[in-house]
C-alpha cells in the first residue's frame, strides 16, 4: 500500500475551498493535462455523499477510466472518495479541510494498492507515486488559485 500526504495552504474560507474541491467542473479544469473527464454519474456541478462519478482520462499514454463514490463527508471538514471500477487494486482519497484566520489548509490523503503483484510494486516505485504525487501538486495548485479569487 502506497500513501501520498500533501498540504497545501489556502488564503479562502473553509466553506469555499471545500466546495471547490468537489466540484466536478473545477476538477476538469485542473486536470486539463490528462484530458479528464466526467462520462457518467454526476457529471457538473458538486458530487455529494453517496454519488458516483466517472472520470476517463488519459494516463502513461492510454485512456483510462476510474468510477469513484464519495463515501464519507462531514461538511465542511472531510470527505473521502474511494475507487468503485478502475485499474488500482484500492484507492482512497481522503481530504481534510481545517481553517484558522482565515487560512484553509487542505491535506490529501491519497492511499492505493497497484494490481500486478511484483511488477506493480515496482511500476509504483518507479514512476506511479510521483506521478500521482504531482497530478495533486497541480491540481491543488488550480484549486488553491481559484478560491483566492
Amino acid at each position: 500500500m502506497t500513501t501520498i500526504n500533501i498540504i497545501t495552504k489556502v488564503n479562502a474560507p473553509i466553506q469555499k475551498v471545500f466546495d471547490i474541491n468537489r466540484d466536478i467542473d473545477i476538477h476538469q479544469k485542473s486536470a486539463s493535462k490528462t484530458n479528464e473527464v466526467a462520462i457518467a454519474g454526476v457529471t457538473s456541478g458538486l458530487i455529494n455523499l453517496n454519488e458516483t462519478v466517472t472520470w476517463r482520462g488519459k494516463h502513461f499514454g492510454i485512456y483510462l477510466t476510474h468510477k469513484s463514490r464519495m463515501t464519507a463527508m462531514n461538511f465542511y471538514d472531510y470527505f473521502v472518495d474511494e475507487m468503485e471500477e478502475g485499474k488500482f487494486k484500492f484507492f482512497k482519497h481522503e481530504h481534510f479541510f481545517e481553517e484558522q484566520n482565515g487560512v484553509t489548509t487542505m491535506t490529501d490523503k491519497l492511499c492505493y494498492e497497484t494490481p500486478f503483484g511484483f511488477f506493480g510494486k515496482i511500476f509504483d516505485n518507479l514512476f506511479l507515486k510521483k506521478y500521482l504525487t504531482q497530478f495533486l501538486l497541480e491540481r491543488n495548485q488550480v484549486l488553491k488559485e481559484l478560491s483566492e479569487n
